[in-house]
Protein backbone atom coordinates (compact mmCIF):
# COMPACT_ATOMS: atom_id res chain seq x y z
CA UNK A 1 0.00 0.00 0.00
CA UNK A 2 1.36 3.16 -0.91
CA UNK A 3 2.08 5.97 1.74
CA UNK A 4 -0.84 8.31 0.65
CA UNK A 5 -3.38 5.36 0.79
CA UNK A 6 -2.64 5.69 4.14
CA UNK A 7 -3.02 9.70 4.73
CA UNK A 8 -5.78 10.31 7.49
CA UNK A 9 -7.48 7.46 7.66
CA UNK A 10 -10.15 7.71 10.63
CA UNK A 11 -10.25 4.75 12.05
CA UNK A 12 -11.86 4.51 16.54
CA UNK A 13 -9.56 2.56 18.14
CA UNK A 14 -10.81 1.55 21.59
CA UNK A 15 -8.83 3.06 24.78
CA UNK A 16 -9.21 0.25 26.60
CA UNK A 17 -7.63 -1.87 24.02
CA UNK A 18 -4.92 -0.20 22.76
CA UNK A 19 -4.04 0.50 26.95
CA UNK A 20 -4.11 -2.82 27.38
CA UNK A 21 -2.00 -3.50 24.36
CA UNK A 22 0.59 -1.08 25.62
CA UNK A 23 0.77 -2.15 28.85
CA UNK A 24 1.20 -5.80 28.21
CA UNK A 25 4.10 -4.65 25.33
CA UNK A 26 6.05 -2.22 27.37
CA UNK A 27 6.10 -5.32 30.17
CA UNK A 28 7.74 -7.61 27.19
CA UNK A 29 10.30 -5.03 27.13
CA UNK A 30 11.90 -4.35 29.61
CA UNK A 31 15.29 -3.70 28.06
CA UNK A 32 17.59 -6.19 28.92
CA UNK A 33 18.18 -7.72 25.81
CA UNK A 34 18.40 -3.81 24.62
CA UNK A 35 21.20 -1.50 26.52
CA UNK A 36 19.77 1.47 24.26
CA UNK A 37 16.41 1.16 25.57
CA UNK A 38 13.36 1.58 23.59
CA UNK A 39 11.43 4.71 23.11
CA UNK A 40 8.30 4.18 22.32
CA UNK A 41 5.80 6.65 19.70
CA UNK A 42 2.30 7.17 19.61
CA UNK A 43 1.41 8.58 16.37
CA UNK A 44 -1.68 8.69 13.63
CA UNK A 45 -2.12 5.73 11.41
CA UNK A 46 -0.02 7.54 8.36
CA UNK A 47 3.01 7.76 10.16
CA UNK A 48 5.75 6.45 7.72
CA UNK A 49 9.44 6.64 7.39
CA UNK A 50 11.90 4.52 5.45
CA UNK A 51 13.46 1.28 6.83
CA UNK A 52 16.85 2.42 6.41
CA UNK A 53 16.69 5.77 7.98
CA UNK A 54 14.91 4.08 10.67
CA UNK A 55 17.20 1.49 11.46
CA UNK A 56 20.20 3.74 11.30
CA UNK A 57 18.92 5.80 13.93
CA UNK A 58 18.33 2.99 16.11
CA UNK A 59 21.93 1.90 15.43
CA UNK A 60 23.72 5.38 15.97
CA UNK A 61 21.57 5.71 19.77
CA UNK A 62 21.18 2.54 20.81
CA UNK A 63 17.70 2.55 21.25
CA UNK A 64 14.87 0.88 19.77
CA UNK A 65 11.61 2.57 18.36
CA UNK A 66 8.26 0.98 19.12
CA UNK A 67 5.27 2.48 17.48
CA UNK A 68 2.01 2.48 18.17
CA UNK A 69 -0.74 3.46 16.06
CA UNK A 70 -3.93 4.70 16.91
CA UNK A 71 -6.44 5.56 14.47
CA UNK A 72 -6.22 10.13 13.33
CA UNK A 73 -5.20 12.76 14.44
CA UNK A 74 -8.27 13.48 16.43
CA UNK A 75 -8.76 10.00 18.09
CA UNK A 76 -4.76 10.18 18.84
CA UNK A 77 -5.79 13.54 20.91
CA UNK A 78 -8.31 12.01 22.71
CA UNK A 79 -6.56 8.82 23.53
CA UNK A 80 -3.70 10.66 24.85
CA UNK A 81 -5.57 12.82 27.02
CA UNK A 82 -7.70 9.96 28.49
CA UNK A 83 -4.77 8.09 29.04
CA UNK A 84 -2.63 10.83 30.69
CA UNK A 85 -1.90 9.28 34.18
CA UNK A 86 -0.93 6.33 32.11
CA UNK A 87 1.16 7.49 29.09
CA UNK A 88 0.97 5.35 26.53
CA UNK A 89 4.54 5.88 25.15
CA UNK A 90 7.41 8.61 25.59
CA UNK A 91 6.95 10.53 22.56
CA UNK A 92 3.90 11.56 20.00
CA UNK A 93 3.99 12.42 16.37
CA UNK A 94 0.98 13.35 15.02
CA UNK A 95 -1.00 16.26 16.53
CA UNK A 96 -2.36 18.83 13.90
CA UNK A 97 -3.02 22.59 14.30
CA UNK A 98 -6.49 21.67 15.04
CA UNK A 99 -6.30 19.67 17.92
CA UNK A 100 -2.65 20.77 18.91
CA UNK A 101 -4.64 23.03 21.84
CA UNK A 102 -6.65 20.29 23.48
CA UNK A 103 -3.29 18.60 23.82
CA UNK A 104 -1.51 21.65 25.09
CA UNK A 105 -4.14 22.64 27.31
CA UNK A 106 -4.71 18.71 29.04
CA UNK A 107 -0.89 19.02 29.86
CA UNK A 108 -0.14 15.93 28.56
CA UNK A 109 3.20 17.22 26.64
CA UNK A 110 6.40 18.36 28.45
CA UNK A 111 8.68 21.45 27.07
CA UNK A 112 11.55 20.21 24.56
CA UNK A 113 13.47 22.84 22.00
CA UNK A 114 15.10 20.96 20.03
CA UNK A 115 18.03 21.85 18.32
CA UNK A 116 16.95 21.28 14.88
CA UNK A 117 13.91 23.46 15.23
CA UNK A 118 15.75 26.43 14.79
CA UNK A 119 15.35 26.46 10.91
CA UNK A 120 11.57 26.02 10.50
CA UNK A 121 9.49 27.06 7.79
CA UNK A 122 7.56 30.30 8.99
CA UNK A 123 4.55 30.53 10.80
CA UNK A 124 4.57 26.56 11.42
CA UNK A 125 5.04 27.46 15.48
CA UNK A 126 1.90 26.29 17.78
CA UNK A 127 3.23 28.57 20.40
CA UNK A 128 6.38 29.40 22.71
CA UNK A 129 6.39 26.66 24.82
CA UNK A 130 7.88 24.08 22.94
CA UNK A 131 5.79 21.51 23.85
CA UNK A 132 4.68 20.94 20.17
CA UNK A 133 7.46 20.48 17.41
CA UNK A 134 6.65 21.15 14.09
CA UNK A 135 7.55 18.27 11.68
CA UNK A 136 5.59 18.83 8.06
CA UNK A 137 2.67 20.65 7.09
CA UNK A 138 0.93 20.45 3.83
CA UNK A 139 -2.57 21.89 2.27
CA UNK A 140 -6.21 20.18 2.45
CA UNK A 141 -7.98 21.67 -0.13
CA UNK A 142 -10.67 20.07 -2.94
CA UNK A 143 -9.36 18.16 -5.47
CA UNK A 144 -10.71 17.77 -9.53
CA UNK A 145 -10.36 15.32 -12.17
CA UNK A 146 -9.82 17.46 -14.95
CA UNK A 147 -9.93 15.06 -17.26
CA UNK A 148 -14.21 14.26 -15.77
CA UNK A 149 -14.49 17.76 -16.34
CA UNK A 150 -12.98 17.88 -19.88
CA UNK A 151 -14.72 14.90 -21.05
CA UNK A 152 -18.14 16.23 -20.03
CA UNK A 153 -17.33 19.85 -21.79
CA UNK A 154 -18.31 21.74 -18.21
CA UNK A 155 -15.67 24.42 -16.91
CA UNK A 156 -13.63 22.88 -13.83
CA UNK A 157 -14.82 24.89 -10.33
CA UNK A 158 -12.40 27.50 -9.23
CA UNK A 159 -13.60 28.95 -5.72
CA UNK A 160 -15.61 27.88 -2.97
CA UNK A 161 -18.81 29.40 -4.05
CA UNK A 162 -18.44 27.75 -7.67
CA UNK A 163 -18.74 24.44 -5.94
CA UNK A 164 -22.14 25.43 -4.24
CA UNK A 165 -23.81 26.51 -7.85
CA UNK A 166 -26.00 23.69 -9.76
CA UNK A 167 -23.07 23.06 -12.78
CA UNK A 168 -21.79 21.41 -10.00
CA UNK A 169 -24.79 19.54 -8.56
CA UNK A 170 -23.94 16.01 -7.02
CA UNK A 171 -20.23 16.42 -8.32
CA UNK A 172 -18.21 17.20 -4.93
CA UNK A 173 -17.66 14.36 -1.82
CA UNK A 174 -15.87 15.33 1.20
CA UNK A 175 -15.23 14.08 4.76
CA UNK A 176 -17.37 14.18 8.09
CA UNK A 177 -15.11 16.54 10.46
CA UNK A 178 -16.24 14.73 13.49
CA UNK A 179 -14.43 11.57 11.93
CA UNK A 180 -11.89 13.04 9.77
CA UNK A 181 -8.91 15.52 10.24
CA UNK A 182 -9.30 16.85 6.88
CA UNK A 183 -13.01 17.16 7.15
CA UNK A 184 -11.93 19.28 10.08
CA UNK A 185 -9.68 21.22 8.69
CA UNK A 186 -12.02 21.94 5.54
CA UNK A 187 -14.71 22.86 7.89
CA UNK A 188 -12.72 25.27 9.22
CA UNK A 189 -11.30 26.87 6.28
CA UNK A 190 -15.04 27.49 5.25
CA UNK A 191 -15.48 29.42 8.61
CA UNK A 192 -12.57 31.49 7.95
CA UNK A 193 -13.47 31.89 4.38
CA UNK A 194 -17.23 32.85 5.59
CA UNK A 195 -17.37 33.74 9.04
CA UNK A 196 -20.60 33.81 10.74
CA UNK A 197 -22.17 32.49 7.22
CA UNK A 198 -20.76 29.26 7.44
CA UNK A 199 -23.25 26.99 7.61
CA UNK A 200 -25.69 28.69 5.08
CA UNK A 201 -22.31 28.19 3.08
CA UNK A 202 -22.79 24.31 3.93
CA UNK A 203 -26.38 24.34 3.35
CA UNK A 204 -25.89 25.56 0.03
CA UNK A 205 -23.72 22.42 -0.40
CA UNK A 206 -26.18 20.29 1.08
CA UNK A 207 -28.81 21.37 -1.33
CA UNK A 208 -26.26 20.95 -3.86
CA UNK A 209 -25.75 17.38 -3.10
CA UNK A 210 -22.46 17.33 -1.49
CA UNK A 211 -21.69 13.49 -0.29
CA UNK A 212 -20.40 13.03 2.70
CA UNK A 213 -17.75 10.03 3.19
CA UNK A 214 -16.49 8.87 6.90
CA UNK A 215 -12.77 9.24 5.89
CA UNK A 216 -10.62 10.40 3.51
CA UNK A 217 -9.47 7.02 2.05
CA UNK A 218 -13.30 6.16 1.18
CA UNK A 219 -13.58 9.83 -0.25
CA UNK A 220 -10.68 9.12 -2.40
CA UNK A 221 -10.74 5.51 -3.38
CA UNK A 222 -14.56 4.76 -3.56
CA UNK A 223 -16.53 8.22 -4.60
CA UNK A 224 -14.06 9.78 -6.52
CA UNK A 225 -13.45 9.33 -10.35
CA UNK A 226 -9.71 10.77 -10.77
CA UNK A 227 -6.34 9.38 -9.87
CA UNK A 228 -7.25 5.62 -8.61
CA UNK A 229 -10.59 6.16 -8.06
CA UNK A 230 -13.41 4.51 -9.20
CA UNK A 231 -16.19 6.78 -8.21
CA UNK A 232 -18.50 8.85 -10.08
CA UNK A 233 -18.19 12.36 -8.56
CA UNK A 234 -15.06 14.07 -9.68
CA UNK A 235 -14.46 16.65 -6.80
CA UNK A 236 -13.47 15.52 -3.24
CA UNK A 237 -11.57 16.48 -0.60
CA UNK A 238 -7.78 15.43 -0.30
CA UNK A 239 -4.46 17.47 -0.34
CA UNK A 240 -2.33 19.86 -2.65
CA UNK A 241 0.16 16.97 -2.76
CA UNK A 242 -1.89 14.73 -4.03
CA UNK A 243 -1.48 15.42 -7.84
CA UNK A 244 1.97 15.30 -7.96
CA UNK A 245 1.55 11.61 -6.16
CA UNK A 246 -0.90 10.70 -9.76
CA UNK A 247 2.47 11.97 -11.83
CA UNK A 248 4.92 10.11 -9.96
CA UNK A 249 2.87 6.83 -10.62
CA UNK A 250 3.53 7.53 -14.47
CA UNK A 251 2.49 10.45 -16.68
CA UNK A 252 3.55 13.86 -17.80
CA UNK A 253 1.14 15.90 -16.14
CA UNK A 254 -1.52 15.04 -13.24
CA UNK A 255 -4.71 14.33 -14.37
CA UNK A 256 -5.92 15.98 -11.13
CA UNK A 257 -5.63 19.28 -9.70
CA UNK A 258 -6.11 21.00 -6.64
CA UNK A 259 -7.99 23.99 -6.02
CA UNK A 260 -5.65 26.00 -4.01
CA UNK A 261 -8.26 29.11 -3.08
CA UNK A 262 -9.85 26.20 -1.18
CA UNK A 263 -7.07 25.33 1.23
CA UNK A 264 -6.39 25.05 4.81
CA UNK A 265 -3.18 24.95 6.27
CA UNK A 266 -2.71 22.13 8.49
CA UNK A 267 0.58 21.51 10.29
CA UNK A 268 2.01 18.15 11.88
CA UNK A 269 3.79 18.05 15.58
CA UNK A 270 5.67 16.15 17.50
CA UNK A 271 6.45 15.93 21.50
CA UNK A 272 7.36 14.55 24.63
CA UNK A 273 4.75 12.57 26.26
CA UNK A 274 4.19 13.98 29.95
CA UNK A 275 4.97 10.95 32.36
CA UNK A 276 7.37 9.25 29.67
CA UNK A 277 9.33 6.78 30.86
CA UNK A 278 11.90 7.18 28.44
CA UNK A 279 11.79 11.33 27.80
CA UNK A 280 15.73 11.74 26.50
CA UNK A 281 14.74 8.78 24.15
CA UNK A 282 11.31 10.97 23.08
CA UNK A 283 13.86 13.87 22.70
CA UNK A 284 16.43 11.79 20.29
CA UNK A 285 13.07 10.50 18.20
CA UNK A 286 11.85 14.25 17.48
CA UNK A 287 15.70 15.53 17.06
CA UNK A 288 15.88 12.48 14.16
CA UNK A 289 12.41 13.78 12.94
CA UNK A 290 13.99 17.02 12.08
CA UNK A 291 17.49 16.07 10.84
CA UNK A 292 17.56 16.24 7.07
CA UNK A 293 17.42 12.87 5.98
CA UNK A 294 14.08 12.16 7.52
CA UNK A 295 13.00 15.78 6.08
CA UNK A 296 14.09 14.62 3.07
CA UNK A 297 12.30 11.74 3.29
CA UNK A 298 8.68 13.04 4.40
CA UNK A 299 7.43 14.14 0.80
CA UNK A 300 7.71 10.21 -0.07
CA UNK A 301 6.48 8.47 2.50
CA UNK A 302 4.14 10.90 3.98
CA UNK A 303 2.84 13.17 1.46
CA UNK A 304 3.55 15.82 2.78
CA UNK A 305 5.67 19.15 3.04
CA UNK A 306 8.69 18.93 5.49
CA UNK A 307 8.92 21.54 8.14
CA UNK A 308 12.52 22.19 7.99
CA UNK A 309 13.44 25.25 5.82
CA UNK A 310 15.20 24.64 2.69
CA UNK A 311 14.67 20.96 2.27
CA UNK A 312 14.65 19.40 -1.37
CA UNK A 313 11.31 18.15 -2.56
CA UNK A 314 11.15 15.61 -5.49
CA UNK A 315 11.10 17.11 -9.26
CA UNK A 316 7.32 16.41 -9.17
CA UNK A 317 6.00 18.22 -6.39
CA UNK A 318 7.99 21.52 -7.47
CA UNK A 319 6.33 21.37 -10.62
CA UNK A 320 2.97 20.32 -9.80
CA UNK A 321 2.33 20.66 -6.13
CA UNK A 322 2.27 24.21 -5.33
CA UNK A 323 0.85 25.22 -2.02
CA UNK A 324 -1.75 27.84 -1.40
CA UNK A 325 -0.47 31.33 -1.47
CA UNK A 326 -2.89 32.64 1.42
CA UNK A 327 -4.54 29.54 3.01
CA UNK A 328 -7.19 29.60 5.53
CA UNK A 329 -6.32 29.56 8.96
CA UNK A 330 -7.90 29.86 12.35
CA UNK A 331 -5.97 30.59 15.50
CA UNK A 332 -5.55 27.90 18.00
CA UNK A 333 -7.47 29.84 20.50
CA UNK A 334 -10.68 30.16 18.31
CA UNK A 335 -10.63 26.28 17.66
CA UNK A 336 -10.17 25.44 21.41
CA UNK A 337 -13.08 27.25 22.36
CA UNK A 338 -15.31 26.44 19.39
CA UNK A 339 -14.34 23.11 17.60
CA UNK A 340 -16.86 21.29 19.15
CA UNK A 341 -19.21 23.37 18.58
CA UNK A 342 -18.85 24.00 14.76
CA UNK A 343 -18.68 20.35 14.66
CA UNK A 344 -22.22 20.29 16.19
CA UNK A 345 -23.43 22.77 13.74
CA UNK A 346 -21.59 21.46 11.26
CA UNK A 347 -23.61 18.03 11.47
CA UNK A 348 -26.95 19.94 12.77
CA UNK A 349 -26.92 21.34 8.61
CA UNK A 350 -25.14 18.45 7.19
CA UNK A 351 -26.49 15.56 8.37
CA UNK A 352 -29.48 15.42 10.30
Amino acid sequence: MSPIHRRRVAAAVGVVMLTATACSTLEDTDGSDDPGGTVVLVTHDSFAVSKELLAEFEESTGLTVETRASGDAGSLVNQLVLSKDAPLGDAVYGIDNAFASRAVSAGILEPYASPGATDLVAGLAFDDTSRLTPVDYGDVCINVDREWFADHDIPEPQTFDDLAEPAYENLLVVTDPATSSPGLAWLLATVDAYDEDWTDYWARLRDNGVRVSDSWSDAYFTDFSGAEGDGSRPLVLSYASSPPYTVARGGDEPPTRAMLDTCFRQVEYAGVLAGAENPEGAQQLIDFMLSQPFQRDIPQKMYVYPAVSETPLPPEWERFGPLADDPYQVSPAAIDAYREEWIRQWTATVVD
